[in-house]
């Protein structure tokens, strides 16, 4: 014996209504149908069953072809104009066998036709047939119904996030209290450029003491909501109000507060990622300080773009050894670089959004172009130079995303202004 139940799928044909102009055929049908238990309305002309569906829902309709005024083609074309939120299976009943007769039913949207006179047995099996249309058409409505809501959900919880990473993005170029600040001897211009709407990117510089400039060039690895929140955590650790707070300062023996080396902060904040923040990313970093007397410069490059020097005569150089990302290895060696600033010299460092721009042939911008750039602009100084500089790299791209942040510092050192 078979103990697994039986699988009963059931016929959502519950309501239908018979259209004949014969009362007697009408009663036949109504009488056969209601002992197979569905609910049935008679109507004797085609207008009459026409404002009956206008006021009720059936699940299917048996009528007539060939009936006086409208006939039941006829009844199928003003129904199927009707609006309606389901789907009702039309069968029309004929003594038309010919293809073009059929093909015009089909035409105007009847679903079946059955030959008079009716068998019942073929009755039950057609309306069995439309039983199970209907059913996958409900099915397919309810899986909709369902779509239409999830989306409707997903559309939700995207316009919040949308609103929250809006909120975050202020919150990221706050980070930047200030884009500019003159020094006296120098210049400091900062560019802030997310390609979303948060990113990676940070940019910053503090007072270190005594006629002393920090500055500083960050790119966290990836993109988006992790990378945002790690810049702001590093821009803590850069803070200009604290010095208490600030990782790259120390406290002398007079109370004062001088620079670190930058390779120790480097290493100190290597330090900090692996074994206190556990952050799965990375950044590449240039950290370094510009003594506002002589113009000295002493730097440390953590897997950053080379620094570029530009010169009042447009000569633009590229400084730098590379050096290793800080968060990938835990004995990773941070060097220091020194140079000295020329009079009117500027100092840039910058995001590898710049140099890695593609143009529209696939070709990297790299240093080389980047270098023209500044050449081609050298004359703007500040905000203007960075727009230009924005400006040629959309022209560059041919006007497609670019895909990757933004960011530079630049350090103009001027010591005849004084």
């Amino acid at each position: 014996m078979n103990d697994t139940p039986e699988t009963v799928v059931m016929n959502p044909v519950r309501r239908i209504l018979v259209v004949d102009d014969s009362r007697a055929q009408r009663r036949i049908l109504t009488s056969s149908l209601t002992r197979q238990g569905y609910d049935v309305t008679e109507a004797g002309t085609g207008d009459e069953a026409l404002e009956i569906l206008t006021r009720n829902h059936f699940d299917l309709i048996l009528s007539d072809w060939m009936m006086p005024g409208m006939d039941g083609l006829e009844l199928c074309a003003a129904f199927r104009d009707l609006p309606r939120t389901g789907y009702v299976y039309f069968i029309l009943l004929t003594s038309k066998t010919d293809k073009g007769a059929v093909a015009q039913g089909l035409d105007v949207g009847a679903d079946d036709f059955l030959a008079k006179p009716v068998n019942p047995d073929e009755l039950r099996a057609r309306i069995n047939a439309g039983g199970r249309i209907l059913s996958m058409e409900r099915e397919l409505q309810d899986k909709n119904r369902l779509v239409t809501t999830t989306l409707a959900e997903i559309q939700a919880l995207y316009d919040s996030l949308d609103r929250d990473l809006v909120e975050a993005r202020k919150m990221q170029q706050s980070l930047v209290r200030e884009k500019y600040r003159d020094f006296g001897t120098a210049e400091v211009s900062l560019m802030l450029k997310p390609c979303g709407h948060v990113g990676g990117d940070l940019v910053g510089f503090f007072e270190a003491g005594p006629d002393m400039l920090a500055f500083y060039s960050i790119d966290v690895s990836g993109h988006g909501i992790a990378s945002a929140l790690l810049t702001a955590r590093l821009a803590s650790y850069f803070s200009d109000g604290s010095p208490t707070h600030n990782i790259a300062l120390e406290q002398g023996p007079n109370g004062d507060y001088r620079p670190r080396p930058p390779e120790m902060v480097a290493d100190e904040l290597n330090k900090l990622l692996l074994n206190d923040l556990r952050s799965e990313h990375y950044f590449t970093m240039l950290f370094g300080y510009l003594d506002l007397t002589s113009g000295g410069v002493d730097l440390t490059q953590c897997g950053h773009p080379n620094a570029v020097r530009l010169t009042p005569q447009n000569d633009a150089t590229f400084f730098g050894e590379g050096g290793m990302p800080i968060g990938l290895i835990e004995d990773a060696q941070f060097q220091r670089q020194q140079m000295t600033l020329s009079p009117g010299e500027r100092l840039i460092f910058y995001s590898d959004g710049f140099t890695e721009c593609v143009g529209p042939g696939g070709a990297m911008l790299d240093e080389v172009g980047f270098a023209d750039f500044l050449r081609k602009n050298s004359a703007l100084t500040n905000e203007a130079l960075f727009d230009a500089l924005v400006w040629d790299l959309d022209a560059y791209s041919g006007g497609q995303d670019l895909g990757d942040d933004l960011s530079c510092v630049m350090v103009t050192f001027q010591p005849d202004r004084r």
